[in-house]
Order: structure tokens, then sequence, then C-alpha cells
């Protein structure tokens, strides 16, 4: 117990503190990409929690932006990046340096909900422990950044209520940023959305406690989405859902993805799509769809529809197994066409 409240002071007040990293100096070309009718999209954990919980991450973070830019240089890079705990400000430099114009981050930590909570709630809040960072107040912001090539025509951002988190996500302010993309020669913008969901073992609680504040995140997220999306546009929805192999967890995604994302189910996921349609995969891409961690949903407007072209991963694994990041760093490619009369309906599987 000792060695659980020390640890939880340790990341109270070291959280938001200044790490020992150093800038990112690398600067790529920064052409202005066309619109052809394909958006391609990344998303990304790039495990940039702040020191000391992480340390060493400079050279990581640089090559990132290396990688980044030598993809821009081929006129090969993401035209959206959805990074995922960049909490320190190298992390969060990351965009800039690789030739992105438009930068956006997600919640602060001391952007606060005005959801009441309930007696549930109460209870549950009430059982917290202070040992485990449940109670302390938030630290650090959401860690939530979007990268853009074209430009960003609105901006909404959201953070969880202050009681539904578990264990050590509560010391930061998780929540979902969206922006509407304005695209060359399109009158249609389009939404996109990206989020981190409540860890499981990380979190340090039982998986009871971490599944509640999991469903209670759900909720609010598609609470979210359902208000500040307009239907009329096409939407995608990518993060870290911190599924995995749990069955509860699965159940409670898919259930608000197929309800609250969409028109009549007629939403799909990048994974699920692919396998469903036998498009090659790389060996880091079925990574990332067993591990069920990292998802892109996607949904068409009114009348323009979206379909999965391919998927690539820019950052996976390196022939010697290591990685940049605890994730694979992978970016779907979509069409972006007149809606048929035809619509189609599917229902998102893994």
């Amino acid at each position: 117990m000792k060695r659980h409240i020390a640890l939880a002071m340790i990341l109270a007040t070291s959280i938001g503190a200044a790490a020992p990293d150093l800038p990112v100096s690398y600067r790529g070309p920064r052409p202005s990409p066309g619109f052809d009718g394909r958006l391609s999209v990344m998303t990304y954990n790039i495990h940039g929690l702040p020191w000391p919980v992480a340390w060493g991450r400079s050279s990581a973070f640089a090559q990132m932006t290396r990688q980044l830019g030598a993809l821009r240089a081929q006129g090969r890079q993401p035209h959206v990046v959805l990074l995922q705990e960049a909490f320190t400000q190298q992390a969060q430099a990351i965009g800039h340096a690789a030739g992105y114009p438009y930068v956006v981050e997600g919640p602060s930590a001391d952007m606060g909900s005005t959801e009441p909570a309930d007696a549930t709630d109460a209870r549950y809040m009430a059982a917290g422990s202070w040992a485990r960072g449940e109670g302390l107040g938030k630290y650090v912001g959401s860690g939530l950044q979007l990268l853009s090539d074209f430009p960003i025509v609105g901006v909404r951002r959201m953070a969880f209520p202050a009681f539904a988190c578990a264990g050590y996500d509560c010391l930061a302010n998780k929540g979902a940023l969206m922006v509407s993309l304005r695209l060359p020669g399109r009158a249609d913008r389009v939404d996109i959305v990206t989020t981190h969901l409540n860890s499981r073992h990380a979190s340090g609680v039982a998986d009871d406690r971490s599944l509640q504040a999991y469903r209670l995140q759900v909720r609010y997220l598609s609470d979210f989405i359902r208000k500040a999306h307009d239907p009329a546009r096409p939407l995608i929805v990518a993060g870290d859902f911190n599924v995995g192999s749990v069955a509860p967890r699965r159940a409670a995604l898919l259930s608000h993805v197929r309800t609250d994302w969409s028109q009549n189910g007629d939403i799909d996921d990048a994974f699920g799509d692919a396998v469903r349609h036998h498009m090659p995969l790389s060996d880091d891409a079925r990574y990332a769809h067993w591990r069920a961690r990292d998802w892109q949903f996607y949904t068409p407007g009114h009348s323009t529809d979206i379909e999965l072209e391919r998927l690539d991963v820019p950052f996976g694994h390196a022939p010697d197994g290591s990685m940049l990041s605890d994730h694979v760093g992978y970016t779907a490619t979509f069409d972006l066409n007149p809606r048929r009369a035809i619509t189609r309906i599917a229902q998102p599987r893994a």
C-alpha cells in the first residue's frame, strides 16, 4: 500500500512538470497538397507520457518527426494525423516540425464538464482511491492532438466528467476532440473525432471499476458526437479505444457506435472492412487488428459517401523488432465520392 501511495504522489507532483526533453529540430518541406477525392487519416498513440512516468522519449519523437517529414517529401504523408498521449511539449511539437500547417489540441487540464453526477456516480466516486490517482485532480490535459494538411474550419472539445474515469487515468483530463475539415474543391466538410478511453490494467484498479468508467466514457463520447456532428457530413472517429480482448468493452463500444454514431447503422470500422473485403494487410496491420485498441470508424454524409481504399502502417515494427511507441500507427485512406442511390448497411466488426 505504501508503494502505491508513493507512486500516486510522484504522479501527482511530477506529471505536469517539464520533462528533460530536447526540442524537435527537424523541419520538412511544407507544400500544400491538392485533393483528388482521397483522404488519408492516421491514428497513433505515441506514448508521450510525462517524465518520470516515461523517459528517454526524445529520440523516438525525433524519429517520428523525421519519418513524417520523409513521407511528406515523397508526397505520401497522411493528410490528417490523430495523436494520443501527446502530453509533453516535445510530443506536441511533432506536427509543426513535420510540416503540418494546422495543429489543434484536445481538452486542456483545466477544461471542466458540466455533466452532473447522479446517485450511482456519487457512490462510484466515494469508492475511489487517491492512492491509485483518483480524486487528485487533473495534472495534464487529454493528450489528444490533430494535425492536418487541410484547413480546419470548426473545433469542438469535450472533457469527460471527473467521475467518469478510473485509476491513474484520472490524472489526465481525457475526453474528445472534433474538427471539421474543408477539402479543396468540395462543398461538404468532413467531421473527424479523436479520443482516448480509459485503460484496463494500466489504470491500476480492478477490472469491474475500470469497466464502469469505460462505459461512462463511451456514453459521454456518444452524446458528444450526437450533439456536435452534423449528419449531413461524413464522419471519421478514430483513436485509442482500449478495447482489447475484453468482451464487455467491445459490446459497450459497438452498441453505441451502431446506434448513436450513424444513421440507420450505416457505419464501418477500417480493420473489419479490410478483412471482409480481403484487402492485403501487413504483419503490423494484422498485429494492430489483433490488439483491438486503435480503431477507425467511418460513416457517410447525406450527399457524400466514404469507402475504405487501403490500410498502410507508417509506424510499426523495425527489422530488429523495436517500435517507436507501444502502439502501431496506421493510416486508412478513404474515397470520398457523391453518395450512391443504394445505401450499404453494415455493422462494425473487428
